[in-house]
């Protein structure tokens, strides 16, 4: 289902379209802000992922991806903050933190593909001055393989091309960010 969150740019407007399945948190309710330990250390925040839980996956579901995009970055391709796949598909929450340096929260066989910013952790919202109001798009990936063959040093770009080909569906949460929002 499309929402005014999503209207601008839609990062799987040209995959296949895949069913919807269910993603709650105790961190993020869709289209109002980020939580403080959402934004970056950079921006007065924590750089702390969010916890997620997801639910109703399709039969098939081998594995999970997790994704955090902001559109909105102002680069003209976006900026991805977080990006996790290998997620065994028993695994169906993750905690608040589990993005964080040496991926101690994740489950084991979960692999991080370094951020924007080539870290493989997650690194909270810190949209720049003068650029308004940033959606960031947490969004759980159902994958029809259990392991996707990707080099741990590889882009975004990589794991997006692969789930073009390997999703089931997919879930979303979208928050939002602003300038000096993590001390608002």
């Amino acid at each position: 289902m499309t929402s005014d969150l999503d209207v601008d740019f839609d990062p799987h407007a040209r995959f296949k379209e895949v069913p919807s399945f269910t993603l709650a948190s105790d961190d993020i309710v869709h289209g109002l802000p980020l939580k403080p330990a959402q934004y970056a250390k950079a921006a007065g925040g924590g750089d702390a992922s969010p916890q997620l839980t997801w639910s109703d996956a399709p039969e098939g579901t081998k594995s999970y991806a997790v994704t955090c995009y902001d559109p909105d970055a102002p680069t003209g391709s976006g900026y991805w903050h977080w990006a996790v796949f290998n997620i065994p598909a028993s695994v169906t929450s993750l905690a608040a933190g589990a993005g964080a340096p040496g991926g101690a929260g994740l489950p084991e066989g979960a692999v991080t593909l370094p951020n924007e910013s080539r870290h493989p952790f997650f690194e909270g919202a810190n949209p720049p001055d003068g650029t308004g109001t940033h959606r960031y798009l947490f969004i759980v990936h159902a994958v029809d393989v259990e392991t996707l063959d990707i080099d741990p040093s590889s882009s975004p770009a990589i794991l997006g091309f692969n789930l073009r080909f390997h999703g089931l569906a997919r879930a979303q949460l979208t928050g939002t960010a602003v300038f000096g929002g993590a001390e608002g």
